[in-house]
């Protein structure tokens, strides 16, 4: 298996909106920063997809075991340190949270999900 870092370079590269047609008075500079966001926006999905691989099978591995779909805990320092890391990168700690508290509340609802197909299976 591809490691996500391969995956990525592979992807992003052949994966960037085609450029703007241009007009007159064309900004490259800006076509050039959005290039680059187009980048990073395909980056995030890979990211995000591998994430939600990963914690697809840390689902499986919960309802296989009768452990709860969430865990308050873990959650609660995890969202404090990627808070700490926005801070450290010079991103609103607010918006981080935000973002982390939606990928965790997606990831509940297919744990719960999982857990409830698992039962329906056995």
């Amino acid at each position: 298996m591809a490691s996500t870092a391969e995956v990525l370079a592979r992807h992003v590269a052949h994966r960037t909106l085609p450029p703007d047609d241009p007009e007159p008075g064309h900004d490259a500079k800006l076509e050039g920063y959005r290039r680059s966001i187009d980048n990073i926006d395909a980056a995030l999905i890979h990211i995000l997809a591998e994430r939600f691989r990963i914690t697809q099978q840390v689902g499986e591995h919960k309802a296989r075991n009768g452990l709860p779909a969430a865990d308050p805990g873990r959650e609660r320092r995890q969202i404090e340190r990627l808070r700490c890391l926005a801070s450290e990168a010079d991103l609103d700690p607010e918006f981080s949270e935000k973002f982390i508290r939606f990928v965790i509340e997606e990831v509940i609802r297919h744990h719960e999900r999982e857990r409830a197909t698992g039962a329906a299976d056995s």
